[in-house]
């Protein structure tokens, strides 16, 4: 029982999970500073966020090893699989009862949150759309994962949707200003799907898996890199600025500007794609660090505000 629960806790790749949860986060803590803030909502959203993460760490496992993606050559981790801990079968399984608890999750999260029906069945279709988009990244005869859409995808569903969507689930609106933590959310996780996508950069392209890194090459995947975590550090400073308080509240975040300048140069001196492959850990730290900084500085700014 234990081994069989630790094969599926690998599974869910939970290093993956603060890849949903940041989002989450970022679009609470803004409808915070606005004094509409629900708990409830935090965490249903945080909830729905995490098993949808899951679902596609899933069906990412099942579709690559059907493409034969997953094999000798790839640099990450073993997955269940590849390593023959899971059956096709099983995971196949494992996927329509997470679709279910994920639908669950999702449809508590919206009546408890929403009134209006127009509302509902929007965010109705948003989370089928987001489930959808969770299976077909890799799984189906014309996966978008493997023509390189992946990083276009993440972005919205990670950055743009995540961010704005739980904010309205909490206040009930969308404000514009919400686009730029939004957008520097979602750079954050397209540049945890380019350090992926560099570390198997090599087996991805004999496997006919074209990749944004693929497609750059490993230079230019390098300068895409830095420029999407550039954009993402000016997009939440520049929000901060124009928030109100007083400027030194804000200091705290240029940490994250060492943290993510720390990662960029290592990226930049890797040689080899084996040498990207321990930064995983590393860009998903750095993407949570940023945001909760962010967080810390807007909490900050409400309250002496």
């Amino acid at each position: 029982m234990k081994q069989s629960l630790r094969i599926w806790l690998e599974a869910a790749r939970p290093k993956t999970l603060p890849l949903a949860l940041v989002s989450i986060l970022t679009g609470s803590v803004l409808a915070y500073s606005t004094h509409q803030f629900s708990f409830i909502v935090a965490v249903l959203a945080f909830l729905t966020a995490t098993l949808l993460q899951i679902l596609s760490n899933l069906a990412n496992d099942y579709g690559d090893a059907v493409k034969g993606t997953d094999n000798e050559k790839r640099l990450g981790p073993v997955r269940a699989i590849q390593s023959g801990s899971v059956s096709l079968r099983d995971m196949k399984q494992a996927i329509v009862i997470n679709i279910i608890l994920t639908m669950a999750s999702g449809l508590v999260l919206v009546f408890y949150a929403l009134e209006s029906l127009n509302s509902i069945l929007a965010f109705i279709g948003l989370g089928v759309l987001a489930i959808i988009a969770a299976i077909a990244y890799t799984v189906g005869n014309k996966p978008y994962g493997y023509v390189g859409l992946g990083d276009i995808s993440v972005f919205i569903f990670f950055g743009l949707l995540g961010v704005a969507g739980t904010y309205f689930l909490h206040t009930g609106v969308v404000a514009p200003l919400l686009t730029l933590p939004a957008v520097g959310c979602g750079l954050l996780a397209v540049a945890v799907l380019n350090i992926n996508n560099m570390r198997d950069i090599e087996n991805d392209k004999e496997c006919g898996k074209r990749t944004v890194a693929v497609r750059l090459g490993q230079k230019k995947a390098k300068y895409y890199h830095s420029v999407l975590l550039a954009g993402a550090l000016v997009a939440f400073l520049v929000y901060l600025m124009l928030h109100p308080g007083p400027w030194w509240i804000s200091l705290p975040f240029f940490l994250s500007v060492l943290v993510a300048y720390k990662h960029a140069r290592a990226v930049w001196l890797a040689e080899q794609p084996a040498h990207i492959a321990p930064m995983m850990p590393v860009i998903v730290k750095c993407s949570l660090v940023t945001n909760i900084l962010f967080a810390g500085v807007v909490i900050a700014q409400t309250l002496v505000s």
